[in-house]
Formats: structure tokens, C-alpha cells, sequence
């Protein structure tokens, strides 16, 4: 992380790229936190944790960590869109339930796009479910400066569209 982006951390925030072990319970308990996600989703965030400490940078999966007073307490996950030129997904983007509402979330996400940037990338693709509950999520999104690109109508269950959003680097 530059000095730059460092100075301008609220006191008592971290960010760090390097995953650990211990950050396979931390995501598990964060995503599991906002009350969004099913037990199957939860282990698939686990999942990319498990990919990234078995093979590295190869696995495609890269990782941003808010920590405040050494506790993890929010995540973005991303990487390169197989077979494109500069197209990347945010996989995932939480922050544990009690941290919500102070930015952290607005932080990682420019950190993840920052990242993305400087190494070619030029457009960030995020999917989410259509259902009610995720309204505060497309919103974030929105005033992220990302738009809804596509509607896939029922992907996920009857009545839950897929909605994915993109932003322009």
C-alpha cells in the first residue's frame, strides 16, 4: 500500500493484500455477519481463500483486508475475467454487520479498483440478486458510480434475477 493511500486511512484502519490463514474464519465470519448469504455461499468466499493460500497469484484470485485494532473487519475479493482484455470481477465486497455505515466498504472498493488499474484493467463487473434485501447493496453500487448493465431473469431461484453492474476504469 502507498504512503499516500496510508495517510489517508481513518485512525486505526489497516489495509493489507497479503491473505493468511487465518483469513479463511475471518471471511467466513464476515460474510456470515451481513445476513445475506445462504451456508453454500458463505463456503464458496471461503473458497477463494483457499484457492489464493494453495496456488498464489496463480489462482487469479486477489484480495484487499480492512483491519482495525488487528481484527479483520471487511474484504474485497477480485480478479481478471478469463478470455478478456482487461475485464475484471469483484467477486466479493463485505464488511462485517457492526462496521457498516463508516466507509469501509467505499474504501476497499476504491482499493480494489486502484489495484486493478495499475495493472491494465478497464472494467470492473459485479454481480448481486434482484431480491428486496439487496436494495442497500444495487445502492452502494449506484453511488459507486457503477450501472446496471444486465438482467438475468431467475438465474439464481424463481423470483431472483441476476443483475449485473459495471463501471468504466
Amino acid at each position: 500500500m502507498s504512503a499516500a493511500v496510508a495517510a489517508g486511512l481513518p485512525a486505526g484502519l489497516a489495509l493489507r493484500e497479503e491473505v493468511r490463514p487465518a483469513d479463511l474464519e475471518a471471511v467466513r465470519a464476515i460474510v456470515a455477519s451481513t445476513g445475506f448469504f445462504r451456508p453454500d455461499e458463505i463456503d464458496v468466499a471461503v473458497e477463494l481463500v483457499e484457492e489464493r493460500l494453495a496456488r498464489g497469484a496463480a489462482s487469479g484470485y486477489e484480495f484487499v483486508f480492512a483491519e482495525r485494532g488487528g481484527a479483520t473487519v471487511g474484504y474485497a475479493c477480485f480478479g481478471p475475467i478469463a478470455c478478456t482484455l482487461g475485464s475484471y470481477d469483484l467477486f466479493w465486497i463485505a464488511v462485517e454487520e457492526g462496521c457498516r455505515g463508516q466507509g469501509l466498504g467505499r474504501l476497499l472498493l476504491g482499493q480494489a479498483e486502484a489495484r486493478i488499474r495499475a495493472v491494465g484493467g478497464r472494467r470492473v463487473y459485479i454481480e448481486t440478486s434482484s431480491q428486496p434485501r439487496y436494495e442497500p447493496t444495487r445502492g452502494f453500487y449506484h453511488a459507486a458510480g457503477y450501472a446496471l448493465e444486465a438482467r438475468l431473469v431467475e438465474f439464481y431461484a424463481p423470483g431472483d434475477d441476476k443483475l449485473v453492474y459495471v463501471r468504466a476504469l
